[in-house]
């Protein structure tokens, strides 16, 4: 969908549709559904009378307008309380609205952000609606072919303000859009079947990335990783046919001397367990244990397309992890890319043994702060649930940050301890570490295994198990592949360029 700036007052503008929100507990319409009340004869007071709509969170309310305003259509979306209103609900209510429009059959609509009603600084207001708006249209349809004319879409959504305000609108949609379609890019690999996206192909897509301005690539193969001692992911890889990749994204924005900021996201294209195989039942979602990887993959290109004045380097340890007749076996032993040696007690304990290599490959850099991204654990979903992310670190301040990036982009965050007793979990008899802890505080042990190969930087992890894919539609995140982080790791960087 195309989203464009207007000049003018909703009350003149001709659409399809007008989209006004109002707020529940408001006692009187004010601003732009004011006039629009007026002139249309005074239908949205008789809609509110009749409560038939109360503008409760996210709620929609179609009014046809015979004629009494250029638009055809008014569509109502609920804010909640204004006591308690947050850019969340302005993007859930946005989601709906356009939702709403798209299931209609209507193709497009103008939309008043009533600037001086809406709690939040001007372009935060402009960005989560639009924001909103766009993600709650993603459809995931490649592989779609019967009845593929028969697919909904919203062509073009207008925005429209006054001459005062123009610049910073137009400004905050074009930062909505950017972040908007890196999150597209995220869930498109995500949603991708395993048997296309391969580690070769999640390369490919990398390289895509790096045609943009101050954006290099590099992908290491098999026999580099090899020599470079990365046998941690090679392990993991070792029961495939697909040849693994270490893909190397690099953007260059700051200046030359300035330390990176290192995003490293787990890249497993299909994850079976390994000789400890999964359930057969909902293995299929095991595509999605790329996510990381396609969440820092997405953060990077969206931080190009801002032009952040950062330097900024995306790791993506690729593979996929499969039972084949030369695949790693439970008490084998690894001698990891730092040097540590590694006992396997689970195959399907895979993801931290190729985040630590790529890891120890990060401190390398010398960087200013190391973030994660993984889907680690089914025991943070256990712990927090489907919509939370689990927090673990080394640094009070990069965790707090990380935070209040959070809270700003309404992406939940909860940070676990990770205190000195859970590490005497990973000691191994026989090796440096073992990959499991066994089941206490799952999600824990395997941060504080991923600790053990960071080096003496800032690190933060994040474990992104539960909200990385959803059974249901929620606000503004479809059925399937989330995104989730691209938009809290954008938010991060930005907040460390206005330090």
């Amino acid at each position: 969908m195309n989203v464009f700036v207007k000049k003018g007052v909703p009350a003149d503008i001709k659409s399809e549709a007008i989209i006004l929100t109002l707020f529940e507990d408001s006692k009187k319409m004010t601003g732009d559904a004011l006039k629009i009340d007026k002139l249309s004869g005074g239908l949205i007071s008789e809609l509110i009378a009749s409560r038939d709509f109360e503008a409760k969170p996210s709620q929609v309310a179609v009014i046809y307008t015979r004629g009494s305003l250029p638009s055809k259509r008014i569509v109502l979306t609920g804010l909640g309380k204004q006591s308690e209103f947050n850019l969340e609900n302005l993007r859930a209510a946005f989601a709906s609205a356009l939702r709403h429009l798209r299931d209609m059959n209507i193709r497009e609509a103008a939309a008043s952000i009533n600037l001086n009603l809406i709690p939040g600084k001007k372009d935060q207001v402009v960005q989560a609606a639009v924001e909103g708006s766009l993600l709650g249209l993603y459809q995931y349809t490649p592989y779609k072919t019967v009845g593929r004319e028969d697919l909904k879409d919203m062509d073009e959504l207008n925005i429209v303000t006054d001459a005062k305000d123009f610049s910073l609108v137009e400004s905050a949609v074009k930062k909505a859009r950017i972040i908007a379609d890196a999150v597209y890019f995220a869930r498109d690999l995500i949603s991708a079947p395993a048997n296309e996206m391969t580690p070769s192909m999640m390369a490919q897509k990398a390289r895509e990335i790096a045609g943009r301005k101050n954006v290099s690539c590099k992908v290491l193969d098999k026999n580099k990783m090899k020599e470079m001692g990365m046998n941690a992911l090679l392990g993991v890889a070792s029961g495939s046919n697909e040849e693994p990749k270490f893909i190397i994204l690099e953007y260059s924005g700051g200046k030359k001397n300035m330390a990176p900021i290192v995003l490293v996201g787990k890249g497993l294209t299909f994850d079976s367990g390994g000789i400890s195989i999964k359930p057969a039942e909902k293995m299929d979602e095991m595509k999605t244990d790329m996510s990381g990887g396609a969440a820092v993959m997405g953060a990077i290109m969206a931080a190009a397309d801002l032009q952040l004045p950062l330097n900024i380097t995306a790791l993506i340890p690729a593979t996929e992890n499969l039972p084949g007749g030369s695949a790693l076996k439970p008490g084998d032993i690894l001698k990891s890319y730092s040097g540590k040696t590694i006992e396997v007690l689970n195959t399907d304990a895979e993801g931290r043994l190729i985040l630590s290599d790529a890891l120890a490959y990060a401190s390398e850099y010398k960087p200013q702060a190391v973030v994660d991204v993984a889907t680690l654990t089914g025991a943070c979903v256990i712990a927090l649930g489907d919509d939370v992310i689990g927090m673990l670190g080394t640094d009070d301040k990069l965790k707090k940050e990380i935070d209040s990036a959070a809270k700003n982009t309404g992406e939940l965050v909860w940070e676990l301890p990770l205190w000195e007793k859970y590490h005497e979990q990973i000691k191994s008899d026989i090796a440096d570490y073992k990959n499991t802890g066994g089941r206490p505080a799952g999600t824990i042990t395997a941060a504080a295994f991923l600790s053990k190969f960071v080096g003496d930087v800032p690190w933060v992890h994040l474990d992104i198990a539960g909200p990385a894919w959803t059974a249901k539609d929620k606000a503004y995140i479809p059925k399937g592949a989330s995104g989730i982080t691209v938009r809290l790791l954008v938010e991060f960087l930005r907040n460390r360029v206005e330090k």
